[in-house]
């Protein structure tokens, strides 16, 4: 069962607010996920792309540090309907993480702590659309956000956007994720409003 946080409050979308049909504007971070939130220590903690020839690239905490970091300033929206405008991240993008992926795959499958799955064309993940971020509004990432790393594409809804996130696996063929197998879109696109599987 989904855990939300409760009492966070919108309002409904107006012809010229910028949202998704559907969507309601919030200043606050609802918390969504499908079980508890992990404690997860930078230690231990590992991140890995594996290709559909099950060739593997792994990177430590430090390993990632050491990589390129960007600012991501973007609005971001739950398929739950509400949405987050401006928010401000700092991370890493896949494209600097597929530099020297060697794939023909044209999907993938995120794979986070406690064995959630979502998946996605690569094509959503790469063309400077998607990042691993470590940070939030200036800060480290909160756990219950998914730190102390998860991905975020902020085109698509937040359920696209892994948090706590180990790993990355490459298919020729599209995939079935935890809320794909329960009749969610496989793609999400919010401005299309592809919030179930037989939606447009």
């Amino acid at each position: 069962m989904p855990i939300v946080s409760p009492g966070f409050f919108g309002r409904e979308r107006s012809e010229d607010s910028g949202l998704p049909a559907g969507q309601y504007l919030t200043r606050d971070f609802p918390v969504l996920s499908t079980g508890p939130t992990p404690v997860i220590d930078v230690a231990d903690w590992e991140f890995t792309i594996a290709t559909e020839r099950g060739a593997v690239h792994r990177w430590d905490w430090a390993g990632i540090n050491e990589l390129e970091f960007e600012d991501v300033h973007t609005d971001i929206h739950c398929v739950t309907r509400w949405s987050k405008l401006g928010t401000s991240w700092r991370g890493v993008s896949l494209d600097t993480l597929f530099d020297g992926v060697d794939t023909s795959a044209d999907f993938a499958l995120q794979h986070a702590v406690g064995g959630y799955t979502t998946s996605i064309p690569l094509s959503d993940l790469r063309g400077h659309r998607a990042w691993l971020a470590t940070e939030f509004d200036g800060a480290p990432l909160p756990a219950e956000h998914g730190g102390p790393a998860r991905i975020i594409v902020p085109h698509l809804y937040f359920w696209k956007s892994a948090k706590w996130i180990t790993s990355i696996s490459l298919h020729t063929e599209a995939q079935q994720g935890f809320w794909e197998e329960n009749g969610y879109h496989p793609l999400g696109d919010p401005w299309r409003e592809q919030r179930y599987e037989y939606d447009n």
